[in-house]
């Protein structure tokens, strides 16, 4: 522990939940719209269609799901893998300047697949795969056999990720539609959205909670949190490269974005949410517009110096979340949402659950079955707690299935 460090303040796990649930929009609703929510959150994990619409239902005040279903429908809103190789519903500017700057994780995936890709060119691969996804759309066994007809000895599967991993490739509509179903069919990002990708330049501050309670003193902010600004022009031909030259200021507004959204958090938490390494350097260039906190294990954490960190006593409402929400995913040390007595409850092998928090921290799982919706704590409930959930359950319906009638139940404890 560095000198600095040790003489910095304290956060604990409570204090840290309180200010991460805050930048979350999660102590209480936002009057955000739907596509400055998703900026603001640098994203919703979108594995599945339905996780992005429950994610914004538990957030917005006034959400209805049409919304976001028209901003995907209208381009301005798509769905990418970026972070943690994962699929994730980003504004159409996001998509274009973070896609690029988590493509050395990418290219770490690929050798996974080196076995299968052995005598494959990689940037032919991804020349022929652009023309072919911008041709026309294509799921990803069209891909497949396409690129398998230019490398019959390679693997099928590889080949396809390969070109994933080296294209930014977005899931067209009507995938992703609220009440519409739809194939995964890929085309390229700059394709789908008629501009290139480019890094993020210094601009507005993106809409975020304004304070839920009293935040530490510390030093006026040395300037506003860059955003990703819109880009234009031409795709250019042939193009394969799906990044600036330099990442260092794509880098550096979005660990500063980051920390807006989670913080305050430390350099692992940032690589944790990111799949990205080496991030270090970013934060120390940025240091001196940052304030420094340390965890009751002595861990280094950076935050926006004006940033909202409510006391630990502010009410925390409970809230359904759907499953992967990026609030249990985005930390290295994810105690300021699940305690350690409950980790690894919330999936089951390969099958992950709806979370619910009750006082903000992870507190049981949920699912729709027919039309009942089953709480299932991990603990036992207080009777105000209980009517609490309950309320919030009716609310987080009536948003998203409107006029259908549901019974709520609670089952038996996860695991109990």
């Amino acid at each position: 522990m560095t000198k600095t460090t040790a003489s910095a303040p304290v956060l604990s796990p409570r204090a840290l939940n309180r200010a991460t649930l805050d930048r979350q929009l999660l102590l209480r609703r936002s009057g955000l719209s739907a596509k400055a929510a998703v900026g603001h959150l640098l994203g919703l994990q979108a594995q599945n269609v339905k996780p992005p619409y429950y994610a914004l239902a538990a957030r917005l005040d006034g959400f209805a799901p049409e919304e976001l279903s028209e901003l995907m429908a209208d381009r301005e809103v798509v769905r990418i893998v970026t972070m943690r190789s994962t699929i994730h519903t980003h504004t159409a500017e996001d998509c274009l300047t973070l896609r690029p700057l988590v493509q050395p994780a990418r290219d770490r995936e690929l050798i996974n697949f080196r076995k299968g890709l052995q005598g494959v060119d990689l940037d032919r691969l991804a020349v022929l795969a652009r023309e072919l996804v911008e041709a026309e759309p294509r799921t990803m066994k069209q891909l497949r056999e396409a690129l398998l007809a230019e490398w019959p000895d390679a693997d099928p599967q590889a080949l396809a990720i390969a070109a994933r991993c080296k294209l930014p490739l977005v899931q067209v509509t009507p995938r992703g539609l609220w009440g519409r179903s739809g194939q995964v069919a890929l085309t390229t990002a700059e394709h789908w959205l008629g501009r290139p990708a480019g890094p993020a330049s210094a601009g507005p501050a993106p809409a975020g909670p304004a304070p839920a309670g009293p935040a530490s003193a510390g030093p006026a902010s040395a300037g506003p949190v860059p955003a990703s600004p819109a880009s234009a022009g031409p795709t250019p031909t042939g193009s394969t490269s799906t990044g600036p030259a330099s990442t260092e200021p794509t880098l550096d507004a979005t660990v500063l974005r980051y920390l807006a959204a989670f913080g305050p958090a430390s350099v692992k938490d940032m690589q944790t949410w990111a799949g990205l390494t080496r991030l270090r350097d970013a934060f120390e260039r940025l240091r001196p517009r940052l304030r420094t906190f340390r965890d009751e294990n002595g861990v280094e954490l950076f935050d926006l110096p004006d940033a909202s960190r409510p006391a630990e006593d502010t009410p925390a409402p409970p809230r359904f979340l759907p499953e992967f929400d990026n609030l249990l995913l985005s930390h290295a040390d994810r105690t300021r949402v699940v305690p350690k007595e409950y980790w690894g409850r919330s999936w089951q092998g390969n099958q992950a659950y709806c979370t619910l928090l009750v006082d903000g921290f992870l507190a049981g799982v949920w699912k729709l079955t027919g039309d009942t919706l089953v709480v299932q704590p991990f603990d036992r409930l207080t009777k105000a707690q209980q009517k609490d959930v309950t309320a919030e359950a009716q609310r987080m319906l009536a948003t998203l299935h409107p006029g259908t009638p549901y019974d709520i139940r609670f089952g038996t404890v996860v695991g109990g």
